[in-house]
């Protein structure tokens, strides 16, 4: 015997797709930005699904990294700086490489001294 229409409608979950994944950032939106972009002429929700999971994952390593190295500079810091999240970047040796032509706006160097200076003295 089939089920009537008004049951299985029911019996579906109902949500956005970012919740039913258990994601923060929004799937349907970065599917829409793949799209708008032309990076594809065709983008399957798999794909947003993919994208969006990566980009939140990199997101928490950042934020993760940042923390730990504000922690480390000893003062009790209230707001994260571009200042730390450069050196985060740069001391760290798989997120370093991914982002290593990457310029962060007021992010500032990473303070070293030159092998042929460091010789002189």
């Amino acid at each position: 015997m089939a089920t009537p229409r008004s049951a299985k409608k029911a019996a579906r979950k109902s949500g956005s797709k970012s919740a039913k994944a258990g994601l923060i950032f929004p799937v349907g939106r970065v599917g829409s930005l793949l799209r708008k972009g032309q990076y594809a002429r065709r983008v399957s929700a798999s794909g947003a699904l993919y994208t969006t999971a990566v980009l939140e994952y990199l997101t928490a390593e950042l934020l993760e990294l940042t923390v730990k190295a504000a922690a480390q500079s000893g003062k009790k810091v209230r707001r994260l700086s571009p200042r730390t999240l450069t050196l985060a970047v740069r001391h760290d040796d798989d997120i370093g490489s991914l982002l290593k032509n990457v310029t962060f706006s007021k992010g500032g160097v990473v303070p070293t001294v030159s092998k042929a200076v460091a010789k002189k003295h």
